[in-house]
């Protein structure tokens, strides 16, 4: 369904009235009695879980899976599958300069890509609000095909080499980005939590600098990129996120959003950022209204902020912690018609 991105930003940063855009799917495997390791290889029971959150809670946009294990997969790598959780990639395929040159690019389609676009493609369709499709960030998933601590290494020791990994990772991903938008999606978040492991030189060299390039080929009025980071060093990366050109930052909770809000641009949106495990999960439904009604708070002086989860809100939320989270949203925006 098309939507007006950039309208939807302008009407976000004029209103008085807080948006809510929880990185939210896998309650909706509860909501649909399936399994995890069913879900995450079926594009349309992703679709299903996703239609019954959007009937059950109303999110002001909605986004699909966010499996960082898909593109990995793609590229060869393998990967372990759970009945409870999120599947995982199990070990390095190009952790030496001779692996990575002798790494193909895969197609778009290939493996369980081909399921992340038949559930965008099917959520543009059938719903009726905004829905942001996902994927991993060049970095990140150059972090799955080498393992985490080879590719810091290969940035600090052989930037060479990581270069020309993160080639082929954001050559890929940009021919993905492009086939979500074309799905009739209305925008796309790119996680890229490894980028959080850098210093800010090198988050702008190893992540931001190519994160541009996929932003420039896909973002304009009716499409908008959101960028996910949930590390702890945001607060030294913001010029380096912001120069990626997303309409929109969304970070962890290991950071403090009133803090960082004053570095933001004013046109860019800031989303996040109450814990998903530590309060959504674990938390009484009283201890998610009383954090999110603080945060709602705390950020009551920045138009540009987004209610939101701090990174995917994991299997096993209930439902009353969900609406105690939308309660707290509707609370405090009856105090400010």
């Amino acid at each position: 369904m098309h939507h007006d991105m950039k309208r939807f930003v302008r009407e976000i940063l004029k209103s008085p009235r807080r948006r809510a855009i929880p990185i939210m799917t896998s309650p909706g495997i509860d909501l649909i009695g399936a399994k995890p390791v069913e879900v995450f290889r079926d594009g349309a029971l992703q679709f299903r879980c996703i239609q019954a959150l959007a009937g059950a809670v109303h999110a002001d946009a909605l986004v699909t899976f966010m499996d960082l294990s898909v593109e990995a997969e793609a590229f060869g790598s393998p990967v372990r599958y759970s009945e409870h959780e999120n599947p995982t990639v199990s070990g390095s395929i190009a952790s030496t300069p001779e692996a990575i040159d002798a790494l193909a690019v895969p197609e778009v389609g290939a493996k369980r890509t081909a399921e992340v676009l038949r559930c965008a493609e099917l959520c543009a369709a059938n719903l009726d609000r905004p829905v942001l499709g996902g994927m991993i960030g060049p970095f990140s998933l150059a972090g799955r095909l080498a393992d985490m601590t080879e590719i810091m290494i290969l940035a600090a020791m052989e930037p060479e080499a990581a270069a020309r990994l993160l080639g082929k990772t954001t050559a890929f991903l940009t021919g993905y980005a492009k086939a979500i938008r074309s799905t009739g999606v209305n925008g796309l978040v790119i996680a890229e939590p490894a980028a959080g492991l850098l210093s800010p030189d090198m988050c702008r060299e190893f992540a931001a600098d190519y994160l541009k390039k996929i932003v420039a080929a896909v973002q304009d009025d009716d499409f908008m990129v959101v960028l996910h980071n949930c590390g702890n060093a945001a607060n030294r990366q913001i010029p380096a996120l912001v120069s990626t050109g997303a309409a929109a930052l969304h970070l962890g909770n290991a950071v403090s959003l009133p803090e960082l809000l004053p570095q933001m641009p004013p046109e860019v949106l800031l989303m996040g950022n109450i814990d998903p495990v530590g309060v959504l999960r674990n938390g009484t439904p009283e201890e998610v209204y009383a954090k999110t009604a603080g945060l709602l708070r705390e950020t009551a002086a920045w138009p540009n902020y987004v209610l939101s989860s701090g990174c995917d809100v994991p299997p096993g939320v209930s439902l009353e912690n969900i609406r105690a989270f939308f309660r707290a949203l509707d609370d405090y925006n009856q105090t400010v018609k």
